[in-house]
């Protein structure tokens, strides 16, 4: 399986507000866990090892690049 990086979402606007939902009240730590826990969710869901380390690839090279961009990307 390959990364499928173009967008994909059905409702992409919903989703972003049930992530923004699953955060709040939560202290820092918890948010933590609970995106590590979404994120274990959604690797077993997709099972492919060589997409999840493209997908590992990809978010860092995007996290080292906003970076030396100057970019603030949203935790």
């Amino acid at each position: 399986m390959m990364l499928n990086t173009q967008p994909n979402f059905t409702r992409p606007d919903d989703f972003y507000e049930a992530l923004i939902d699953m955060h709040r009240d939560l202290d820092e730590a918890q948010s933590q866990s609970a995106n590590a826990q979404l994120i274990l969710l959604l690797a077993n869901h997709v099972g492919d090892h060589e997409a999840l380390l493209e997908a590992i690839r990809y978010a860092r090279a995007g996290v080292i690049a906003a970076q030396s961009h100057g970019t603030k990307l949203a935790a």
